[in-house]
This record gives C-alpha cells, structure tokens and sequence, in this order.
C-alpha cells in the first residue's frame, strides 16, 4: 500500500476519532441540560399533578441519556448522494436529504440542534440496512467502523455507487458477529441484516410470524422491533402498553440489557406464568392432567360450565322503598334474563345489566306513580335490596375464576355434564383432582390451573388489550396460552418469533398456522429466517442430522460461519472430563455453558468446585454456567459442553427436540461428551459411536483423544 494512501486512512479514522469525541461531549451536554431541567421542574409545573408527569418524563429522559463508555456511539456512516431525489427524512417533517450522517444507537444533537449521530430507527437509517449495489437508495458509500472496547479502531467503506459491495464478507460486520459473548445478549444494531431489517420495520398493526433456524437472529429482530416501535409511536405505545413474552426467567434475564442499551428502559417483560398468574403455584399436576388443561377444547368445557349457572325466576320478587312496595313478575324477569344472554356480554358485564334493568323496571313504576324520576341514591339502594340480590343470586349467580374452575375439578357431575361430548372419560379422569381440597381456599393450584383460571377470567370479564406483545419461543405456547395472548391483544399486534424444530412441551406447535389462530391473528404472514448468524457451519450441520426425526415441517438451517470447533468424544468419566475440556478454554475468550440432564448437574458442580472453578447461576452467570437442558432454549454461550446427550433424550417425551435445542446453544466451540452411544438421529456412518473407527465428517473431530482442531 503506498505511504500516501495510509497517511490519508490515518487522518481518515483520526477525523472519526475526532467525530465519536464531539458526539460523546454533546451527548454529556444533552443529559447535562436534562439534570437541570429536571433540577427546577418542580417549580416550572403548575400543579402538584403536572409536577409529578413532568418528574417522570425529565427522570426517565435523564436515564435514555446515559452513556457506556464500553459501547461506541457511531457505528455506521452513510455519504448520501446531493443530487439524488430525496427519498426519505431524518424525521417526519424535517428537509431533505442529503450529505454525511453517522448511525447509532441514539439520537445525539450539537447545541445548535444539528445531528452529529442519527438513530438506527430514523427513516434515513434504514439505507444503511436496505442499500445494496444493486439498489444504492441515494448512498454513495457505507462506511462501517471497527471498535475495541468504545475505542474507534478502523473502518471500511463499500462504495455502493460503483457497485461495491462486501455483503457477508466484511471482516468487522464477521469480527462483530462473532464477538465472544459474556453476560447478557447485547443488541445487534450493527450486524442487522437486510431480511431482519424489514421485519423489525413492519408496521405497528401488522402481526408477523418469525420461524427461525438456531442463530438467525429471531430474538434479536423481536426486540429491536420493540425498540423501533416505541421510537417511531412512543406516545401511543406509553399508553396502551408492550410486552415481551419470554419462556423463563433466565431467558429473561439474558436478553434484559438488549432495549435498555437502546435507550428503552420501560419495556415490561413476563413469563407466561407470570402474565396470568392470579394465584401462587404450590401445585404439580401429572403430565396426563397437564395435557388436557392445556387442550383448547377446555375453553369450550369452562364456557359450559360457567353458563350452565344461569337459572330462571320461578317467583315474582318485591321491593319496597319504604314508602311504596313494588312488583315484577317472574316471566318478566325471565325474559329479561334470556334477553342479556343472548346479547353475548362477558358474564359478571351480563350480571349488572341485569341488575339495571331490573332497577329500570322498578324506576319506571315509580315513575308512574309520582311523576318524578327517583335520584341516583334511591336507584343504588334499589340494586342492592335483599330481594334484587337475592333474584340475581338465584339466576344470575356471582363467580370467581378460583370457584369456577374449583367446582368444575372437584365435583364428578358438574364436569361430567360440561365435559359431555367434548372429553373422553379417560380425559375428566386425568382432570379430576384425586383428593379433592375442602375449599377455594385450601386449593394447590398448578402452573396448568393457571391457564384454566385465566380462560375463565376472560369469560367473566373482558381483559385490557395491549398493543404490541413479542412472543419468544413461541413454539412451546399451549392453545390455551395462546389464548390468554390473544384476550390481551383483541385490539393490538403480535409479534411470533420461534423454531417449530425446539419445541420441547407436551403441546409444543407443529403448525403456525395453528398457533395463529388461537392468537386470534389467522392472517399473519409467516416469515422463515434459515442463515444463520451465530452458529458455525459444523454445528449447524450437526443438528440438522436430527431434522427428519423431529418431524417438523421446517427448512434446514444454514450458517455463514465457517469458523469454530466440533467435537465429540467417548469417555469413560464424564464429570473428570468437563473439568478437563475446562481447563482447555481457560485461555480462550468468552463463555462456557456446561449443559446436561438433571441427574448430572449436582455431580458436575461438585467436580468443578473441587478443581477451583466456581459456576455461576442462570440469573449470575460467571465464565462457567451449569445449565439444566431443560432451561437451555434462546440461551448462548460461546463454549459449550453437552454431557451425555442420550440421558437428554431419555428425560422427556420430546427429548430429541430438546437435544437439538440444547446443540445449537454454541457460538464458537461445542464439545459432546458421551459414555453411552449417541443418539441414533446422531449416530451415522460418520459419526460412529463407536468411538473414532469412521471417518470424521468434514470440520467434526470424533475421538477418545484430545480435543479437536478449529475448524477451516
């Protein structure tokens, strides 16, 4: 390279330099101004009530102004063409255009208002993403920056206008990628890919569906879809609400860094557990008994049971206000019964229009009677006379979710009589409590009675609706948890993200289309990610050996990587040889994930703690995490270490799937330790488990030896 040509690159990246220190001042500036103004907010508001919004709003501006001094401000730019048409705006209502901007993650202005760094999500950003020799969209060059730490250390630039493109060969989007990981998922506002991009765009009421291979990126998309929303409708979306939907707390916990390193600290998340939970879990029911909760057919059985309730008046009632005794008869108020169920409303709705109308009838004998229409006091004593109360007791009766659902597994008949024609008698068998508790209070409900208690809940009373939930591992969603989603989003849209191939729950998905329509979205498009980002290529092969036994309709996944390790090796003394295959990552950068069958975890935590290392847990992971197979999925590590994957296999009904889930959590290095032969989705000529007689599989090392070669 000739001197001039690197003299001129080192004053390119030293102007960088210089452009990533004035954005960092500005943005101290910018939360500098937000502290004062929050300092006298109290004595600019008017009222106590606008002095308290105005708090809220000024705290939470002060916290999206944070700055990590580890995570560089900029990491794009893109030279736009003057003389091109403008296409697009920085913002809705802003000039045209055109020149030099910077791409970060957070919008950051000099004290004149101009933008020295533009968010990802404004409409200009998008290029950055979308552009492509093909399609330039008005860019010149993309320039892509190369970081240590928050430091700027190089950058390379595709001159688009020339047909200059690096695509999957840039090395510092590749280096990016392939950062190791440690601690929490962190965002992937660099590396998003053109496919991913027009996913996180889509418009806030389209519902979409993400079926995506292992290391595609599905759980990334949904949460910068989350972030893109809240910028571009924040003010809506404050209002009414979004959620993600996580399997579990340690997932949760591993992707809850990801919308706070965007600037959005107020993203509530949940289990689904926790997002109906009404009562506390101190129950386990029998895998039959879960099943049968589970089954949408339930909703039908719960809807019977509840209105099955409903009575008729066999009596006229009558009430007196003290001065003039009043009389309804009993066809009357049948009718008026019959009348508000046919209106369809929710259950405890249809109750107290019942309750008024009764009330009504009543105030217009009064009415009549004087000429006077009785006030609001005399209409409220009216609605609660013993005889009113005791008409709706009787035709109308009062319910609660817990009694519902209590009777209905207690009580033989009553089940019997809603179940008739729906289940078989092997299935109310299975639903029926064995020793049947004393009272609603004395109840040990079990995470599937939630799912019963939560339908019945919605058939009582309508539940708010958010307007965005992302679902995550959505596979393992039951009908009936679908269902709870779908109370939750009558108005709003979802977002589906999940891999048909890792569901591991007795009703795992085996369709979409299936899923949608419990989620009362049938009409959401279905969108396959198959390219895979994070796994390498012989990983990936790896598991899609167990494809066809999944039967699952989904494609095979495909990796960009090329790099990594595989091995697999038979052993006699699977705890000596984790701590063994341990000691040789101590020099390699990242994390390592121990994953195994429950029998094996207490055995392989005392091993690691007797050889010096201490594990750390799911919701503190250290260097070395001891992983329960069972909460792998949506995890990652950058070394991984699966011990005895038939134990795996044997210690559930879709242990294969689990298998497979539990492969695919590696990002650089999987190591498979096996004492018993593997699987035989697993165990080809190939990979022969016998221990190292067959012929590797290209970029596999199979042996009792060593460990194995990185991969070319």
């Amino acid at each position: 390279m000739p001197a001039d040509h690197t003299a001129d690159l080192t004053v390119e990246l030293d102007a960088e330099r210089t452009h990533m220190a004035a954005s960092r001042a500005a943005l101290h500036a910018m939360r500098r101004h937000a502290e004062a103004m929050y300092a006298v907010g109290e004595k600019i508001a008017g009222d106590p009530f606008s002095a308290e919004t105005l708090g809220v709003a000024l705290a939470r501006r002060v916290a999206e102004l944070a700055d990590d001094p580890r995570t560089p401000l900029f990491f794009g730019r893109l030279d736009l063409d003057g003389a091109a048409e403008p296409r697009e705006t920085l913002e809705p209502g802003a000039g045209p255009v055109t020149g030099r901007y910077h791409i970060g993650r957070r919008h950051v202005t000099d004290q004149l208002g101009e933008p020295l760094v533009l968010d990802w999500r404004a409409p200009v950003s998008r290029a950055f993403y979308q552009a492509s020799a093909r399609d330039p969209q008005g860019v010149r060059t993309r320039r892509r920056f190369g970081f240590a730490g928050g430091d700027l250390t190089s950058f390379e630039d595709e001159r688009l206008d020339q047909g200059e493109e690096l695509g999957s060969t840039s090395k510092i989007l590749i280096e990016e990628i392939e950062r190791p990981r440690v601690g929490p998922m962190r965002d992937i506002v660099a590396t998003i890919q053109p496919e991913q991009d027009e996913l996180v765009r889509a418009d806030l009421d389209t519902s979409i569906c993400v079926q995506g291979a292992p290391g595609t990126g599905k759980t990334a998309v949904g949460l910068h879809r989350a972030a893109y929303l809240l910028y571009l409708h924040r003010e809506r979306l404050r209002r009414t609400g979004v959620l993600i939907l996580g399997p579990n707390s340690a997932f949760l916990g591993y992707i809850s860094a990801v919308l706070p390193a965007l600037g959005e600290l107020e993203v509530r998340q949940a289990t689904p557990e926790g997002l109906i939970g009404r009562v506390p879990i101190s129950g386990v029911d029998p895998v039959e008994a879960e099943v049968v909760k589970h089954d949408p057919r339930m909703a039908t059985v719960l809807r019977r049971a509840l209105w099955s309730r409903l009575g008729r008046a066999d009596s006229a009632i009558q009430v007196s206000d003290g001065a003039y005794r009043w009389r309804i008869d009993p066809g009357v108020l049948t009718r008026l019964v019959d009348d508000t169920r046919r209106e369809d409303p929710a259950y405890l709705v249809g109750r107290e229009r019942v309750r008024a109308r009764v009330v009504g009838l009543l105030q217009r004998q009064a009415e009549t009677r004087s000429g006077e229409s009785p006030g609001e006091p005399w209409q409220r004593r009216m609605g609660k006379a013993k005889p009113v109360a005791e008409f709706l007791d009787a035709c109308w009766p009062a319910v609660t979710p817990q009694s519902l659902v209590f009777e209905l597994l207690s009580d033989a008949e009553v089940l019997a009589r809603a179940a008739e024609g729906i289940l078989t008698e092997a299935e109310c068998q299975a639903l029926r409590w064995p020793r049947p508790f004393r009272s609603v209070r004395s109840v040990r409900w079990s995470s599937a009675d939630l799912v019963l208690l939560d339908e019945a809940a919605g058939l009582l009373q309508r539940e708010p609706s958010l307007h965005h939930i992302i679902i995550d591992e959505a596979q393992d969603l039951s009908p009936m948890q679908c269902r709870a989603v779908a109370r939750r989003t009558t108005h709003g849209s979802i977002t589906l993200l999940g891999d048909l191939a890792q569901g591991t729950a007795p009703w795992a998905a085996t369709d979409w289309r299936e899923s949608l329509r419990h989620l009362g979205k049938p009409d959401a498009a279905v969108v396959p990610l198959t390219t895979g980002f994070r796994v390498p290529e012989a990983v990936v092969a790896l598991a899609n050996r167990l494809l066809p036994a999944l039967e699952v309709n989904v494609p095979p996944a495909v990796s960009l990587r090329s790099d990594g390790n595989l091995v697999l090796r038979r052993v006699d003394d699977l705890a000596a040889e984790v701590v063994a295959e341990l000691a040789a990552t101590t020099s390699l950068p990242g994390s390592v994930g121990v994953i195994a069958a429950d029998r094996h975890l207490d055995k392989l935590r005392a091993a690691l703690v007797a050889a010096g290392e201490e594990p750390g847990e799911l919701d503190a992971p250290g260097r070395v995490t001891v992983v329960p197979a069972t909460l792998a999925k949506g995890l990652e590590y950058d070394h991984v270490i699966v011990v005895e994957p038939a134990e795996i296999v044997d210690a559930e009904p879709r242990g294969l799937h689990r298998l497979y889930v539990v492969l695919t959590r590696a990002v650089t290095r999987l190591t498979v330790l096996h004492a018993r032969p593997l699987p035989g989705a697993l165990a080809t000529d190939a990979l022969d488990d016998a221990g190292g007689a067959a012929v590797p599989a290209p970029g596999v090392t199979h042996a009792a030896g060593p460990l194995g070669g990185r991969l070319r």
